[in-house]
């Protein structure tokens, strides 16, 4: 197999766009990551998955459609294959394993992780259960769906003695989309209609008060290496789509935290990230309970946000790193592993 050292380069496609309410982000996450590849050793290309057709730009930015037979174009008259893809797509299809699946029957390798892995962390409600067993503390929370009676899921929630601030949230989406703070149970019903645009499965999770955090985590040379940790200070009620990628939040990195309580949810990003088999960057979000001082986790994200609003970039570049050289990073772990695989496209 040949190394990124080696002086040919590697074709990679980055994959941008999806079909959910999150392929805005994806497309500026894409075009992250494909303005700052090093054109040393890549040779980058931005490939579109929308719903109207997946193609390939080319450099003047002319779309060439995908062959959904093996994942090619032909360009210039010339077919067009791809060593390794970047997986950029919050969401359907990109974050929920359906592209995950597609690629492993391609024996494409790809930044991310597996089917499986994929659907489970893009799956809140089902991830944090699962999570329990492992002894992570997550918020306790009630798992319905968008057919159920409101009066139904307030009783729920008040056997589960959920108190007030509850949020409720599509149990699959992400950037925020469809998720409301509760501070009324005469707001409940409306919250479920807002999020059941989203997923017709719905949590509705015990609200903590405290600190909000993200911390990153990759494999790099073949070892986890967590990033730094980011806190979140929303101007509004909580960190919502406008205060992630309208300003309306400051975020701090590295977060103004003890040590122990850094050293904890560190502790717990490496375990969740071992634990659950998980590959390339992924991010853990938590709330550091202001009366326990004890984080708690609130979800993962797979294919965290990657623009230059997004807080892994920040967290790359406050842990003594640049992105080019992350990406660089990621895609040798990506290569090296598809050689461990037997991937037939890089051996």
């Amino acid at each position: 197999m040949r190394y990124i050292c080696d002086m040919a380069k590697y074709r990679i496609g980055i994959l941008m766009g999806g079909y959910s309410s999150e392929v805005e982000i994806s497309l500026l996450s894409g075009q992250t990551v494909y303005d700052h590849l090093d054109r040393q050793y890549f040779e980058p290309y931005r490939i579109h998955i929308l719903p109207e057709g997946w193609n390939v730009l080319d450099t003047s930015g002319e779309m060439h459609p995908i062959n959904k037979n093996d994942f090619s174009a032909q360009i210039n008259g010339e077919r067009m294959t791809f060593d390794a893809l970047f997986n950029a797509i919050h969401g359907t299809p990109g974050e929920d394993g359906l592209m995950q699946g597609y690629l492993s029957l391609l024996d494409i390798p790809h930044t991310s992780c597996d089917a499986f892995e994929a659907a489970l962390t893009f799956n809140k409600a089902e991830c944090n259960l699962l999570l329990t067993t492992l002894g992570v503390r997550v918020a306790p929370s009630v798992l319905t769906h968008s057919k159920v009676d409101p009066s139904a899921v307030r009783e729920a929630c008040v056997k589960k003695q959920l108190k007030l601030p509850v949020f409720v949230k599509p149990s699959r989406s992400g950037s925020s989309f469809g998720v409301s703070k509760v501070d009324r149970w005469d707001d409940l019903p409306q919250a479920l209609l807002f999020a059941a645009k989203e997923d017709h499965r719905l949590v509705i999770e015990q609200g903590i008060l405290g600190t909000e955090v993200g911390c990153g985590i990759a494999r790099i040379k073949g070892e986890p290496a967590v990033l730094e940790i980011t806190e979140i200070i929303p101007k509004k009620a909580f960190f919502d789509y406008e205060a992630k990628y309208s300003g309306a939040s400051e975020e701090v990195t590295p977060a103004r935290l003890s040590k122990m309580v850094s050293d904890e949810i560190k502790s717990i990003t490496h375990f969740v990230y071992e634990h659950l088999h998980l590959r390339g960057v992924v991010r853990c979000d938590f709330i550091v309970d202001q009366v326990t001082q004890r984080p708690v986790l609130i979800e993962i994200n797979s294919i965290p946000g990657m623009s230059p609003a997004s807080i892994i970039p920040q967290q790359v570049v406050a842990s003594g790193r640049t992105l080019s050289e992350f990406f660089t990073l990621l895609l040798q772990e990506t290569l090296r592993d598809a050689q461990d695989r037997s991937f037939p496209r890089v051996l």
